[in-house]
């Protein structure tokens, strides 16, 4: 019976598959990804991260990033600090360099026990943009967009109201943004603390998100609401974002199993 090896890792309940290129045609990928991160009849997960040999040498590792609908994403915070931890347990490597789509992420590992591990990870520049208003069926809701190699948009609020994930929903979907947009909303705990609900492109409502984090994280410091660094708490966990002139994210990964994906 044809199977599918991977690997399955988690940061902060941001869950993924880890699945070595050579597997699979690049047509073949879209669909594979739908199939095993399927909750009820794969194995689960909120996207796969495709592993490639770096052709230019200047990365340990070429990865392609499909969301669990089988859509192709730039890159994930999360699912890079995955690879980086799958990576670190198979080489004992502390430095790390993951090509993405959105260029190529230094991972560092500052933290390991068993098959946990801790990594502070250089995300690039932040490009925000100027408050937009969207008008939608609940009434009006006014965000910044923020680029992190992908498209995010953030709302603050003051608390996270039944019914945001059909608000985030309905943003993200919006006909401004040619390629979908990650949404996040924000409550500000504090100026060192931010709390965060994110929804995403061809996932949905996730546990976390890396970019989204840190996205969430440059939009307060911007509204002068917080400072760095900042400690971003969502349902999955809490990540520690940095901005100066790079954003740094420093999270946990964890690798939680490894199998054969029966086709």
């Amino acid at each position: 019976m044809p199977s599918l090896p991977f690997v399955k890792a988690t940061a902060c309940g941001n869950d993924f598959i880890l699945i070595e290129g050579e597997h699979a045609e690049p047509a073949q990928m879209p669909a594979l990804t739908r199939s095993i991160c399927e909750r009820h009849l794969g194995v689960g997960a909120d996207g796969v991260e495709w592993l490639f040999p770096d052709s230019g040498a200047e990365a340990d590792v070429r990865v392609r990033l499909y969301n669990a609908d089988g859509s192709e994403a730039e890159v994930s915070g999360n699912g890079t600090r995955c690879v980086a931890a799958w990576l670190a347990h198979q080489t004992g490597k502390k430095e790390l360099r993951i090509r993405t789509d959105a260029g190529i992420k230094a991972c560092t590992l500052i933290a390991h026990r068993g098959m946990q591990f801790e990594f502070r990870t250089s995300m690039g520049e932040a490009r925000v943009g100027d408050p937009k208003t969207f008008r939608l069926w609940s009434g009006e809701v006014t965000g910044v967009p923020v680029a992190l190699g992908n498209p995010h948009f953030v709302v603050t609020v003051e608390e996270f109201k039944p019914g945001w994930q059909r608000e985030a929903m309905e943003i993200g979907a919006h006909s401004s943004f040619q390629q979908g947009a990650n949404v996040e909303f924000v409550k500000v705990r504090n100026p060192a603390e931010i709390e965060i609900r994110i929804f995403e492109r061809g996932a949905g409502e996730t546990q976390s998100s890396g970019t989204g984090s840190c996205a969430a994280a440059v939009a307060a410091i911007v509204a002068g609401k917080a400072r760095s660094p900042v400690k971003v708490v969502s349902p999955g966990g809490a990540q520690i974002v940095e901005w100066e002139r790079e954003v740094v994210l420093t999270g946990p990964a964890q690798i939680l199993s490894q199998g054969e994906f029966f086709l």
